[in-house]
């Protein structure tokens, strides 16, 4: 069931792909809760609905039940049952997994619905299905349950980025996923075409930086496909590139690593600054690194001199503009 939505407006210039995501439809608006109502949510539905495309499922209405509809819940053997226990949805749930696994092979990204027994990711809560020792009061044996058809997806693309809605309202956490989003965006749209060694060095030439600010181990292991891109069959140099690069994504970098990439920017930048403008850029990442200012303020400054001083290996790193600017992240004290 597709939500009603706004026409997204044209993405700002800047070379970013528009990607794909999935989407639990009762986020973008659509009223397909249990209850009969939606949990739109204005960050999704907002801002970022302008650059990407999404694709909404929901995974209850698909397999033919309506809204409102009774109360499920998932037990600890991995059913999942209605409240009163008198249907059984799992295999129905199951079957749709497999078949809409075709369709979201090439998303970039997906966003589940939190608490649900269909598409919650984390921290859901299971009942008792009756094996020994289990409670029977009708509480929760405890909340370590992923949602059924969540589950399947995440089993089936480990690497894809996803998040639950309720995580996404933290600011360190949205910035982590919207980064990844487009970076998955972008290593799509390389082996999608007829690609070549010397593509992938362009590639992996502008996310240098962004890699190492994630994860330095990963930034060595792909200069090495890379170095050897053009002794190796091209298939087992994607599957090895894409492996390594959705690792290192998805890491969560920490100050330290920041300031460390932000440091390799102002190397090469350096001797093209006055003692003034050096000193400035300098200023902005101690207080960064201190915690005093947010990671924007370095990073602007950074790409400002870098372009100023027409430095395309620098103002072209996607570290510095990973996703469009106008989603107004990186702007937060981390």
């Amino acid at each position: 069931m597709t939500p009603p939505m706004p026409p997204p407006g044209p993405a700002p210039a800047g070379g970013h792909p528009r990607p794909r995501v999935a989407v639990s439809s009762c986020l973008l608006g659509a009223p397909v809760r249990y209850n009969g109502g939606h949990s739109r949510d204005r960050f999704l539905t907002g801002l970022l609905a302008h650059h990407v495309d999404w694709v909404p499922i929901c995974p209850e209405m698909e397999i033919g039940l309506g809204a409102p509809r009774p109360t499920m819940r998932l037990r600890t053997d991995g059913r999942i049952v209605t409240k009163d226990e008198t249907a059984d949805h799992t295999r129905a749930m199951t079957a749709l997994a497999n078949d809409r696994i075709l369709d979201i092979a090439d998303v970039d990204g997906y966003v589940f619905k939190s608490r649900s027994p269909s598409c919650a990711l984390l921290n859901l809560p299971r009942y008792a299905s009756g094996l020994p020792g289990e409670r029977t009061d009708g509480q929760p044996v405890d909340r370590h349950g992923r949602g059924v058809f969540a589950a399947l997806v995440t089993d089936a693309f480990p690497h894809l980025p996803a998040e639950e809605d309720g995580r996404l309202n933290d600011p360190v956490l949205r910035e982590h996923f919207v980064e990844r989003v487009f970076a998955h965006a972008r290593i799509r749209e390389l082996f999608a075409r007829d690609w070549r060694p010397r593509d992938l060095i362009a590639f992996h030439s502008r996310h240098k930086l962004q890699v190492l600010a994630h994860d330095p181990a990963a930034y060595r292991e792909l200069g090495r496909i890379v170095a050897g891109a053009g002794t190796r069959h091209p298939d087992d140099v994607e599957a090895g590139y894409r492996r390594a690069f959705d690792r290192a994504l998805a890491v969560r970098p920490k100050r330290g690593r920041h300031t460390n990439a932000l440091l390799h920017v102002l190397g090469p930048l350096s001797e093209h600054l006055n003692a003034a403008r050096r000193h400035d850029i300098v200023a902005a990442i101690e207080s960064y690194r201190c915690g005093e200012a947010p990671l924007s303020v370095p990073v602007a400054l950074l790409r400002h001199h870098a372009e100023g001083e027409h430095l395309d290996y620098l103002s072209q790193q996607t570290y510095l503009e990973p996703f469009p600017p106008d989603l107004l992240l990186r702007h937060h004290l981390q």
